[in-house]
């Protein structure tokens, strides 16, 4: 049976991550009141027709003071320019949280802003998302059997972890705690990387005289591999840009061997080809037989 685990939440930025995260909250009764915040007051009243949302704030500094949890889930770059507010503003008690893909780029901005990193801020990502955005594409199921993973540092207090975990269960994820350097390593070459691939290809294509007939006769490899092309550009931006260092380690290994297979096809090196393709199909069916 729910019960109520925060009085009031505050969202900042109510997209698809920030509204879900609400939303869920709100279908399952764990927190009182949810306070909304972002650049466009209209969205947030649909939000509020929606059920999305209870309140749409249009004074910041006051939602900031009533809130008990503050969830940012802003543009990778756009966390700093909140988290010196929230310091000025919040309660002693109120727990702080993201949502942001890259790690060490948030964490050097708080430092940047507050001299170091307050032992109330938990750093999070949740491993989940669509390409639809905006906050009527808000699922209170989106994170059902999800990964969260967290990236506390040595002062994050332990009911501050706590408190953030807890939510975050209450929407049936799981919670996983790792290394801040390790998780934007890891995050490059999962969802970083593919990402960024995703666009080039549709960019390319799109470009071609051709490619009326080349989008009309695509199949469902292509649609599948390219949906995530539709997802926002602006937060995508962000994050090439917040995780630049790793991003480009794992592309260059991956125009390695983009080069490799360039040149057994070009050399009709069957061997070659078919040696890569089954390395990729075995390793493929291992992350299948793990994680779907």
């Amino acid at each position: 049976m729910s019960h109520v685990l925060v009085d009031n939440l505050l969202v900042i930025g109510t997209g698809l991550i920030g509204g879900s995260f609400a939303k869920g909250l709100k279908d399952r009764k764990t927190v009182s009141t949810v306070v909304g915040f972002g650049r466009n007051q209209a969205n947030l009243q649909k939000g509020v027709e929606a059920g999305v949302i209870d309140v749409a704030a249009n004074d910041l500094d006051a939602a900031i003071k009533n809130a008990d949890v503050i969830f940012l889930s802003v543009p990778t770059l756009a966390v700093q320019s909140y988290i010196r507010l929230i310091a000025e503003h919040k309660k002693p008690s109120a727990v702080v949280t993201d949502a942001a893909s890259v790690k060490g780029e948030i964490i050097e901005g708080i430092c940047a802003e507050l001299g170091k990193v307050p032992e109330w801020f938990v750093a999070g990502h949740p491993i989940a998302g669509s390409e639809k955005s905006g906050i009527l594409a808000s699922n209170g199921d989106l994170y059902v059997d999800h990964k969260v993973i967290l990236t506390p540092l040595e002062n994050t207090t332990v009911e501050a972890q706590k408190r953030i975990s807890d939510l975050w269960e209450a929407l049936g994820a799981e919670v996983v705690s790792m290394p801040l350097a390790l998780h934007d390593e890891v995050l490059a070459a999962t969802s970083h990387l593919p990402h960024l691939l995703a666009f080039a290809l549709v960019d390319c294509l799109q470009g071609l005289a051709s490619h009326d007939d080349i989008f009309r006769f695509a199949a469902g490899g292509f649609r599948d591999f390219t949906r995530i092309a539709a997802s926002d550009p602006v937060m995508w931006h962000d994050i090439m840009k917040g995780n630049k260092k790793a991003i480009m380690s794992q592309l260059h290994a991956f125009k390695d061997t983009l080069s490799m297979l360039e040149q057994a096809i070009e050399a009709d090196d069957s061997e070659c080809i078919l040696e890569s393709f089954e390395r990729a199909s075995q390793a493929r069916k291992r992350f299948g037989e793990k994680n779907l």
